[in-house]
């Protein structure tokens, strides 16, 4: 009985100091990212959370969000470089790398919408042709959302090929 509870207690504060750390991260990627929009003068707030093991941290804006959107980039491109150079701060801090995620005026909620949406709509081709289904190339954050989808949706999903060319490829 003494070995189960031992167990049940160092669980929870291996629990409780990842959570900690995860704080900590988001804590250090705030300070990093309020100091890039000191010297951009640009209007945001940021949002700390702690999603599926890791820290998630939002830049928002409560008006009309054009000034951010200059963070964001093309297709997420500025938004991408800004969560390496995030990650890098938080390195550098903690010397443990960081699987940060960074958005910006909402980017990337929207788009996680969307790429569920086409996970979903890829897994129902796979199903109803029972061939694979081999998607564009996406990012890494790209792919992992549409892998989720397609377990969702009860099926298989594999990544193939070499960046920056790596697609899904969903199976039947």
């Amino acid at each position: 009985m003494t070995e189960t509870t031992d167990t049940t207690e160092a669980t929870a504060v291996e629990e409780t100091d990842s959570l900690s750390h995860l704080e900590q991260e988001g804590e250090i990627a705030a300070d990093y990212l309020e100091g890039l929009l000191d010297i951009a003068d640009l209007d945001g707030d940021i949002d700390m959370d702690v999603e599926a093991d890791r820290a998630a941290v939002s830049i928002i804006s409560e008006g009309p969000s054009r000034d951010l959107q200059k963070l964001v980039g093309r297709e997420g491109e500025v938004l991408e470089a800004l969560q390496e150079l995030t990650r890098l701060a938080v390195h550098r801090e903690t010397g443990d790398r960081s699987r940060l995620m960074l958005d910006i005026a909402g980017f990337r909620a929207r788009k996680r919408e969307e790429l569920a949406e086409l996970g979903a709509k890829a897994a129902q081709e796979a199903k109803g042709t029972g061939e694979p289904v081999k998607m564009r190339p996406m990012t890494p954050f790209e792919r992992k959302v549409v892998h989720d989808a397609v377990k969702a949706a009860g099926l298989r999903s594999e990544s193939e090929g070499e960046e920056p060319q790596r697609c899904v490829v969903v199976l039947p």
